[in-house]
């Protein structure tokens, strides 16, 4: 009695073991790493439950907690002004890791953004730079395989015709484009055929020659010792025209072979990052600062009074009325003398107050120079998320005085002069990027009065001036909006 197919166990010998796929590194906990809005020390009170009164008893103890042992001090930033760039630098790596992770604030000097150099650096063999140049190397000579196998081929095709039966032999090679052409004369007193003092050199012997323009020269003429062959061959029947040619997507400047044919020529990138740097110098001194925008940096010194800047390579402490000054002149270019005056239309009062406006609404604000417009909206940071609007900044003169005269008139349209193909162009981008673009009217106050002289001196004040505006604005597609 047989057993049955169904008491019968299964075979697993044969059966094929899943890989597993390989571990990405565990990313780091952002959540905890970026707990901190702001750089600020915030001791919250409890909830007040008003029906409850214990909340009321939670609330005066924690007042008189803060009285017995108070929290400590709020800790006070250095940064310096640098005239060449423009910008405030950090140079102090602790400093520059709290300004990021509690607000992110600042650039990292040669990062993309979050100032990562050193970590980078310490990373043997991990570097983003040696991984490009590890794969661009592979890349490279994955090509160079690829060239010579098709030029192995196409020289095996060409002894192989050559030993085939046939009229004559015409070779056409383009060393600049690769392409090879073997043609062969339809009859004997063709224009094609070898008289009888030719004969069919290899195509290894007279491929040699090359001009400069990279058109090779015609072969050499033939030997009486083979004529004979061509004479043999002249009453077999004629060949059809077959041709050979090298892959269109290989470049001539890929063959980096020892072939006379193409002249190497080789892309003249960067070298590996062995190569740059001896590797038995260990980089122990991090060699990257912070990067402090204007706004960025009058916002923390004036909005939130924990940043000082010291001027160029002095020990002196600007206030906050000459650091606003400062940032004023230096919002052109080239910076304006001290004996000008300033205006109430300064770029950077214009972008400082669209700046102070949507961080104290609790977006996260970061340049969009990158598309094209002045700022980028983030609802918690760049490393969650990315950013949902972006801000484009445009002055409003609504104010009565700047249509007064016809000279006024004349300024404030070569000021805010704009066509709808700059709105067109300006929401296209955005609605590539997936962003929603948000135009920020900036109503410009006119110029201070001699009674208003003292409101120079009250930054609260001159700040209250001006208004924001903002309208969103979504691209119109006539084929999905069309009513």
């Amino acid at each position: 009695m047989e057993p049955s197919d169904s008491l019968v166990p299964p075979d697993f010998s044969n059966t094929e073991v899943p890989k597993s796929k390989p571990q990405r590194p565990r990313r780091p906990n952002y959540n905890h790493i970026h707990k901190d809005l702001l750089p600020l020390q915030v001791h919250p009170l409890p909830v007040l439950i008003p029906h409850n009164p214990l909340s009321l008893l939670a609330i005066a103890l924690s007042y008189l907690t803060q009285i017995i042992s108070p929290p400590p001090q709020q800790p006070i930033y250095n940064g310096y002004f640098s005239s060449a760039t423009s910008s405030i630098h950090v140079t102090d790596p602790t400093t520059a890791r709290k300004l990021w992770e509690m607000g992110f604030f600042g650039k990292g000097s040669l990062s993309r953004s979050e100032p990562t150099w050193l970590d980078s650096q310490s990373k043997k063999g991990n570097t983003s730079e040696e991984v490009t140049n590890k794969r661009r190397e592979e890349r490279r000579q994955a090509k160079l395989e690829r060239a010579q196998k098709e030029q192995e081929a196409i020289e095996q095709k060409l002894k192989e015709e050559a030993h085939m039966n046939g009229t004559g032999l015409k070779v056409n090679t383009r060393g600049l484009n690769g392409i090879v052409s073997v043609m062969e004369s339809a009859s004997p007193t063709s224009e094609g055929s070898l008289n009888s003092t030719g004969s069919i050199h290899s195509y290894n012997e007279w491929k040699g020659p090359v001009e400069a323009n990279g058109i090779l020269t015609p072969p050499p003429t033939s030997t009486s010792s083979e004529a004979s062959l061509i004479n043999n061959s002249v009453t077999k029947k004629q060949l059809k025209v077959k041709s050979v040619r090298f892959s269109p997507t290989i470049e001539a400047r890929e063959f980096d072979l020892t072939s006379p044919i193409i002249s190497p020529i080789k892309s003249p990138g960067p070298l590996p990052l062995t190569q740059q740097m001896p590797t038995s110098v260990p980089l122990t001194e991090n060699q990257e600062h912070l990067q402090l925008s204007h706004e960025e940096t009058f916002f923390l010194a004036y909005g939130l009074g924990m940043l000082e800047i010291y001027a160029d390579d002095s020990d002196i402490v600007l206030p906050t009325s000459s650091l606003l000054a400062l940032f004023r002149r230096y919002s052109y270019f080239p910076p304006r003398s001290l004996s000008m005056q300033a205006e109430p239309d300064d770029p950077f009062m214009l972008s400082y107050a669209v700046y102070h406006h949507y961080r104290s609404l609790g977006w996260v604000v970061r340049s969009g120079v990158k598309f094209s417009v002045d700022y980028l909206l983030y609802h918690r940071g760049p490393v969650f998320s990315h950013a949902e609007f972006a801000v484009m900044m445009l002055p409003s003169y609504s104010h009565p005085y700047w249509s007064g005269t016809e000279e006024q008139r004349k300024i404030v349209q070569t000021k805010t002069g704009k066509t709808w193909w700059w709105l067109h162009c300006m929401n296209r981008v955005q609605s590539q990027v997936k962003k929603n673009l948000v135009l920020c009217y900036v109503d410009v106050p006119p110029p201070l009065e001699e009674h208003e002289k003292y409101v120079q001196d009250d930054i609260g004040k001159l700040f209250a001036r001006y208004n924001i505006r903002d309208v969103s604005v979504k691209r119109w597609i006539p084929n999905r909006s069309r009513d």
